[in-house]
């Protein structure tokens, strides 16, 4: 998402720094482009009518014109100003009050609901809470199963509805229910439909009267771009949501919804969905975001993925391995495998400041599937082999190549990155601490 709007942006930039000096005709010039950019992202026209008109009113101040990097002051302004637009800072879930909490799950049919309160579980739980998963959709079988079958690969107690019970009686019910389970957070997937309709937001009002929720959060999808818009203030006009979960984030989405939500509602963005792994919800940040936008990279969310994944235990462990040389083919794969829990190795890139602009990198989509042949490959030798590389001569990767189902050129490769893996170590020993990285994960 974004790399359409993040390409045209980056474009008109490019002609702005052409002109050295800046004067209001070349900032109008740009404006209008940035406008264009913005309207082609399907961002609501209001909220680009206003966004511009901030920007100009900065962009043609003495700040930008006499400035020694014009150009650049009018991308610091646009990102100030993009952050601003998306809700300046993080908005967290709203769990204060009585225990146990209660999270409403709201939003139409198809939006991601019921695997976004999975989603959820996974995160709260990360952040040392219990939660408990309320299945309240009578209207759909597959809802209620489907919840319980999240529950039970999640290891997430699940309240146990059917269709035959009221939506009201099963929001009351799991209340004690979720008491009794010792859980302080219950997370309602409530019914959805194809479209806004009366029923259900009576439904939804009667929910809440009797769940009195910490939060509600409305459940978007943003490939609707400015529909998605449209429903977060009909449920907000209705429920007076805290916030909304963007899902499908990942995908070809254009990015009007993320630029227009809280700018139209007043209610910020909370999560978006940048996956289907259980950990693949993230909290969302205005200030990060726009720095992606703007192509400048996202250094502290790689940091959060990575520290999310590495054990300081075993952080350590490898350290000491690292500072006498003992860096095995096991602690290349265990690396390996650390890399593949935090995401699409692409989009991790994109996080990393200046790889965007790199014509080299930019456009590169690497295979995730390589870490999997890699981990096959490093599997299929024995233990002594894993330890001791050189013991590797060509019977032996013929074998592991027929035991790994790849090629003797695929262990060859490996075998190639582990050695210059292996010698960058030794020069980092030679030069002193590795900066810039996570302790635990290493520059592959």
């Amino acid at each position: 998402m974004f790399e359409n709007l993040s390409d045209k942006l980056q474009g008109t930039f490019k002609k702005l720094k052409g002109h050295g000096k800046l004067n209001e005709k070349n900032i109008e010039d740009g404006l209008r482009e940035v406008r264009m950019a913005l309207l082609e992202a399907d961002a609501h026209y209001k909220v680009v009518k206003d966004l511009i008109a901030g920007i100009r009113k900065r962009a043609v101040g003495q700040e930008v014109l006499t400035s020694l990097t014009p150009a650049q002051q009018v991308i610091k302004i646009v990102n100030e100003e993009l952050t601003e637009l998306m809700g300046s800072s993080a908005a967290g879930l709203g769990l204060d009050g009585p225990a146990p909490a209660s999270i409403l799950l709201v939003g139409l049919q198809g939006s991601g609901k019921t695997t976004t309160a999975g989603k959820l579980a996974v995160y709260l739980r990360k952040e040392g809470r219990k939660p408990y998963l309320v299945p309240v959709d009578v209207y759909r079988p597959a809802a209620i199963d489907q919840l319980k079958k999240l529950g039970g690969q999640l290891s997430v107690p699940v309240f146990d509805s059917d269709t035959g019970m009221k939506p009201v009686a099963i929001a009351r019910q799991a209340k004690k229910a979720a008491a009794a389970e010792g859980c302080d957070v219950l997370i309602y997937d409530t019914a959805g439909r194809l479209h806004v309709d009366e029923a259900l937001m009576d439904e939804l009002v009667e929910i809440k009267k009797t769940v009195k929720p910490s939060d509600i959060l409305l459940i978007a999808d943003a490939m609707t771009g400015q529909d998605a818009v449209n429903i977060a203030r009909s449920f907000d006009d209705q429920l007076d949501i805290g916030g909304v979960v963007l899902t499908k984030m990942d995908g070809d989405a254009r990015g009007g919804a993320a630029l227009s939500i809280k700018a139209v509602t007043g209610k910020p963005i909370k999560f978006v969905g940048v996956g289907e792994k259980s950990s693949a919800l993230e909290p969302f940040h205005p200030d990060r975001m726009a720095s992606r936008i703007l192509n400048m990279g996202d250094m502290l969310s790689f940091i959060e993925k990575a520290q999310s994944v590495v054990d300081e235990k075993d952080a350590a462990a490898l350290e000491e391995k690292l500072r006498k040389n003992e860096f095995t083919l096991d602690d290349f794969r265990d690396q390996m495998a650390s890399v593949r829990k935090m995401g699409s190795i692409t989009d991790l890139l994109k996080m990393i400041p200046g790889i965007g602009k790199s014509k080299q990198l930019s456009n590169v989509n690497i295979d995730d599937r390589e870490l999997v042949r890699i981990e096959a490959i490093i599997n299929s030798m024995t233990a002594a082999e894993r330890r001791q590389h050189n013991l590797i001569n060509g019977s032996r990767r013929k074998r592991i190549a027929r035991g790994s189902g790849t090629t003797v050129q695929d262990v060859n490769k490996l075998l190639k990155n582990y050695n210059q893996v292996l010698k960058m170590m030794k020069k980092i020993n030679k030069g002193g601490k590795m900066r810039g990285l996570p302790r635990g994960m290493m520059p592959f």
